[in-house]
């Protein structure tokens, strides 16, 4: 048997691409019960990282070009990041015995498996791992509770942000989605980011909510996760708060534009996420909205929302 030591994982992304990442890093704790599994990922995750209960430490990583690896060379550097070569040579700047990664031209010396096109986030990094003979489950993408309590439960939660313009349904569109459900006697709130706090404003007083429904700026990311397990309905772009509704089995209406919800979306398996999609395809990072995105119209999201909503409660 071979001597435990350290599995160092580079994952320097943002939420969704945490909670993507979960079936994969649960595969490698179950692989390498004996051996300390690092993750470099940013210091804001470290709540979420702690309850996914497969990581033993969090090295601060905000992005790459910044991993810095401390003492003694890791048994296996897994590149759960992206295609290389920055994710690569990162890895390999700790001088791993072995590294596991997808091939790269820049780096010949690194056997893997070619870059997959088309596949779904969670499947392309189960398949690295089952490159290496590692058994994965791709449906183990469940969260526990959040440690801390909820802001307000059973609220629909309307999340209006997205990383980039691409992914950013129209803010009156959201208001007209808020003031619907809240006209019918359901507590909505709106979420965001600290950066988000305009945004959500906007969409709160275009719906006639008070401002007290305003809950962006207000979270840090385990109130926001625990807002979102205890939530009925949350609706939301292409963003890391519809993984948590996927991660915390809350029911969700997801609307994507530039991205297709069969390589970002939930699973589909899930009858209790509907992900919208007018089936073009765009750039994610442009700075306005997918012209895709634009075809989901309000009456679409409300319709989506009461068949979710009328399928009952949470599933856990």
């Amino acid at each position: 048997m071979a001597l435990s030591g350290s599995i160092l994982v580079l994952r320097a992304l943002g939420l969704g691409d945490l909670l993507t990442a979960v079936p994969a890093l649960r595969a490698l704790r179950a692989a390498y019960p004996d051996d300390r599994l690092v993750l470099a990922a940013p210091e804001p995750l470290r709540g979420l990282v702690a309850s996914i209960e497969a990581v033993d430490e969090l090295l601060p990583t905000p992005g790459l070009g910044a991993l810095r690896w401390p003492g003694a060379a890791p048994r296996l550097a897994v590149n759960l990041h992206g295609r290389g070569p920055e994710s690569i040579r990162d890895l390999l700047s700790a001088h791993p015995e072995s590294l596991l990664t997808h091939r790269h031209p820049a780096y010949p010396g690194s056997a893997g498996p070619d870059w997959p096109t088309r596949l779904h986030e969670v499947d392309r990094w189960c398949r690295l791992l089952e490159y290496r003979g590692i058994a994965t489950d791709r449906d183990a993408l469940w969260l526990p509770a959040p440690p801390v309590p909820a802001p307000v439960s059973r609220a629909v939660v309307v999340h209006p942000g997205a990383a980039y313009p691409a992914r950013r349904w129209p803010p009156e569109r959201f208001a007209r989605v808020a003031r619907t459900l809240s006209a019918g006697g359901r507590p909505v709130v709106i979420t965001g980011s600290r950066a988000e706090v305009p945004l959500a404003n906007t969409v709160a007083a275009q719906a006639g909510l008070p401002p007290s429904a305003v809950y962006a700026g207000r979270t840090d990311l385990l109130e926001l996760a625990a807002l979102v397990a205890e939530a009925q309905l949350v609706i939301c772009g292409d963003t890391g708060v519809g993984h948590l509704a996927t991660a915390y089995g809350t029911p969700s209406v997801l609307l994507f534009g530039p991205t297709p919800p069969h390589t970002w979306g939930p699973p589909v398996t899930a009858r209790h996420h509907i992900a919208l999609w007018a089936g073009r395809t765009g750039d994610p990072h442009a700075d306005r909205p997918d012209s895709g995105l634009l075809m989901v119209r309000p009456e679409r999201v409300l319709t989506a929302a009461a068949e979710v909503l009328g399928k009952g409660a949470h599933h856990g």
